[in-house]
C-alpha cells in the first residue's frame, strides 16, 4: 500500500510540474519568475551601447516627451531616448527647467515608454529630487524606473553631493547617466544658460567632473555647451561614452531635442530657448502653421467639411421618418433645416457638382 501511495504521489507531482510548465512562460533555465531580460532585438541595452563605443560607432540620442514623438524616435532606430526635464521649457512653457516636478516627469516617462519599444530609455531626475540626501536620490531614481518605465536615470552636475548621489543610485543597481558642462538646473549659480569650459580652470573642471562621474559608476556622461577641444579631452580621458550637445563632433554620440531638430516650434517663447548649436533637419513648425491657417480659412469660408469629409449617411426612408417625427414634436424649423441639408449634400455629391 505504501509503494502504491508513493507511485501515486510521484505521478501527481509529474502532472503538476508538467501543468506548471505549460501554464508558465518562464523558461526552464531561469531561477525565478521575475522581469523578463531585455531582448537585444527589441530593446537597446547598456551592453550594446558599450559595444558601439568600443567599435567607435557613434551613439544617437533624442530627447522626447510624449507618445507620438517616442513612436517616431523608435521608428527611426535611435539608440537612446531621453525623457528630459527640458519638458518644463519645451512642453510646459517655463523659462527654465526648475519648475517641473517628479510627478510631472513620470507622466512624460510613461507616455514615452508606451511609444518607444527599442531605444534605451533614460529619465531625468528633476531639480529638487536628489539633492537633499542619498535616500532621496535613490527613492527618486527607483520611482523613475518603477513608475516611469525607464531603463536608467540621468542627473546633472558634479558637486561632491551629486557625485555621492550618483554613486548611491548605481549601488542601488540603477544605471546612471551623468551630465556636465552647462547644467540647466544650476543656472542660478552659473548666471544663466552659459557655455562652460571656456577658460583653463573651467575646462579642467569639466574633464575632472566627467571622470568623477565615471568613477561613481555612471555608464555615460552628457557634455553640454563646451568647446570641442574640451569635449575631445573628456572623451579621450573616459572609458565610458560621452554624449555631446553643443559640444562639437568629438564625442561618442550626440543628443538633440525632438522639437528642436524638427524645427517644430515657431512661437517667440521657443525661439528664445532654442539653442544656437541645434541643426534643424526640417521646418515642421512652418508646415504646422500653414496647415492651421488653411484649416481656419476653409472653415471660415464654409469649405470644410465638404461631402468627402461628411461620410455618415441616413437612408431616404429613415430621413423621411425622421422629418415626420420632428414635425410631430413641433420642430418644424428643425425639420426644414434637416431636409435642406440633405438636399444640399445630395446636390454636392452629384457628378455635375464635382
Amino acid at each position: 500500500m505504501a509503494s502504491s501511495l508513493v507511485r501515486s504521489c510521484s505521478r501527481v507531482s509529474r502532472v503538476a510540474l508538467t501543468t506548471v510548465r505549460f501554464m508558465s512562460n518562464i523558461p526552464e533555465n531561469t531561477v525565478y519568475g521575475g522581469p523578463k531580460p531585455q531582448n537585444p532585438n527589441q530593446r537597446v541595452t547598456l551592453t550594446q551601447l558599450r559595444q558601439k563605443h568600443r567599435k567607435g560607432e557613434p551613439i544617437t540620442v533624442v530627447t522626447a516627451y510624449d507618445y507620438p514623438s517616442a513612436v517616431h524616435v523608435d521608428t527611426a532606430g535611435i539608440d537612446v531616448c531621453l525623457v528630459g526635464d527640458s519638458a518644463a521649457m519645451v512642453v510646459h512653457g517655463y523659462d527654465t527647467t526648475l519648475p517641473i516636478s517628479l510627478d510631472e516627469m513620470l507622466v512624460h516617462c510613461r507616455a514615452v515608454a508606451r511609444g518607444a519599444k527599442r531605444p534605451l530609455l533614460v529619465g531625468d531626475l528633476p531639480f529638487g529630487t536628489y539633492e537633499s540626501n542619498t535616500n532621496q536620490a535613490v527613492d527618486s531614481a527607483v520611482r523613475v524606473l518603477k513608475e516611469g518605465g525607464m531603463d536608467a536615470i540621468k542627473l546633472e552636475g558634479g558637486s561632491p553631493s551629486r557625485i555621492t548621489a550618483a554613486k548611491s543610485i548605481v549601488e542601488a543597481r540603477i544605471a546612471v547617466m551623468g551630465h556636465v558642462g552647462l547644467t540647466p538646473q544650476a543656472i542660478s549659480v552659473l548666471g544663466g544658460f552659459r557655455p562652460q569650459g571656456k577658460n583653463i580652470a573651467s575646462a579642467v573642471k569639466v574633464v575632472e567632473t566627467a571622470m568623477a562621474l565615471q568613477e561613481a559608476g555612471c555608464f555615460s556622461v552628457v557634455l553640454e555647451c563646451v568647446p570641442p577641444p574640451v569635449a575631445a579631452a573628456a572623451t579621450s580621458a573616459l572609458h565610458i561614452p560621452t554624449i555631446g550637445i553643443g559640444a562639437g563632433p568629438f564625442c561618442s554620440g550626440q543628443v538633440l531635442v525632438y522639437h528642436d531638430l524638427l524645427g517644430m516650434m515657431q512661437h517667440p517663447h521657443h525661439a528664445k530657448v532654442t539653442p544656437k548649436f541645434c541643426k534643424q533637419y526640417a521646418q515642421v513648425g512652418e508646415v504646422i502653421n500653414k496647415a492651421l491657417l488653411d484649416y481656419k480659412e476653409e472653415v471660415s469660408e464654409h469649405l470644410f467639411p465638404g461631402p468627402s469629409y461628411s461620410p455618415y449617411k441616413i437612408s431616404s426612408s429613415d430621413l423621411d421618418g425622421f422629418l415626420s417625427e420632428l414635425q410631430k414634436l413641433g420642430l418644424d424649423k428643425a425639420a426644414s433645416a434637416a431636409a435642406a441639408s440633405a438636399e444640399k449634400m445630395e446636390h454636392s455629391d452629384s457628378p455635375s457638382s464635382q
